[in-house]
């Protein structure tokens, strides 16, 4: 598993990480087996966030990493609607209650609400020098957001910026990439395969994948997330609830493209116009 610094952290992080959202639709001790999988095979690179389920994430993350806590970089995210500064510090002692640890790697604002960001980012640096949390950053933030909290942060704070990014969504390839590569923050892909929007086989652009994918003995969802993350800046979260798909994922950890197939696939799900507003889900 190919492993990157992250951000301004200089820690290394798996390109390949894992995903939460959702997973407690998923039938518990097979989610729970995904994950413990997905660190044995070096995805130790975990998001969930107090969102999931109301907190029914973490706690299945928490069975997963039960004993083997030093080995993950661990993530959760606060909702915007808890993170003026007093909530930010409750909704984060919460996190750390479900998922039975002392600390998280990095704990970011899910996405921008109507509380100051000068009050969320006071409180992440709060809960930095209580060691409860190692780094802060943020998810679903534009570029114009990210101004905003470089702002009154300063440089070399914002570990990452989470946000919506697959194949036949590359928005954040216009403006919120380069930002992050010329800040030095890490750019996290959530939902990679699309919500339920993975190219069909029979499409033009999964036969591609399917074609491209071969050559390497691959499959189509690890060329895809080949692509995705083959800019140094990005990594990427699938959702796993199953260890085949867990393995699966972590194929693409060790996956390269050649600049022929990284053209070929870009060719084949166009960038697009930018648009006014940063999609998420």
């Amino acid at each position: 598993m190919r492993q990157r610094s992250f951000g301004p952290m200089g820690r290394k992080v798996p390109v390949i990480g894992m995903g939460t959202w959702n997973i407690e639709e998923a039938n518990r001790s097979a989610a729970v087996a995904a994950l413990k999988r997905g660190l044995d095979l070096g995805m130790s690179h975990i998001d969930t966030a107090e969102l999931y389920g109301s907190g029914a994430a973490e706690e299945i993350v928490a069975e997963a990493i039960a004993g083997r806590r030093d080995k993950v970089s661990l993530v959760s995210k606060v909702l915007p609607q808890n993170a003026s500064r007093n909530g930010t510090r409750a909704a984060c002692e919460k996190s750390l209650e479900r998922l039975k640890t002392d600390r998280l790697d990095c704990y970011l604002l899910h996405w921008r609400g109507a509380h100051p960001l000068e009050e969320t980012i006071a409180a992440f640096e709060d809960l930095k020098r209580e060691g409860k949390i190692l780094s802060w950053g943020v998810s679903n933030f534009d570029d114009a957001d990210l101004d905003a909290a470089l702002k009154i942060a300063g440089t070399r704070q914002i570990a990452c910026n989470q946000v919506l990014y697959h194949l036949k969504e590359r928005t954040i390839e216009h403006a919120v990439i380069p930002w992050c590569e010329r800040e030095g923050v890490a750019v996290v892909a959530y939902s990679p395969f699309g919500h339920r929007n993975f190219p069909d086989p029979g499409s033009d652009g999964g036969s591609l994948l399917a074609q491209i994918a071969k050559a390497h003995g691959a499959t189509a969802r690890q060329a895809a997330l080949a692509f995705l993350t083959r800019r140094d800046s990005v990594f990427a979260i699938p959702k796993s609830a199953s260890v085949r798909h867990t393995e699966e994922n972590a194929g693409a950890g060790d996956l390269v493209l050649s600049a022929a197939e990284v053209a070929e696939i870009d060719a084949a799900f166009p960038l697009g116009a930018k648009r006014r507003s940063l999609p998420m889900i």
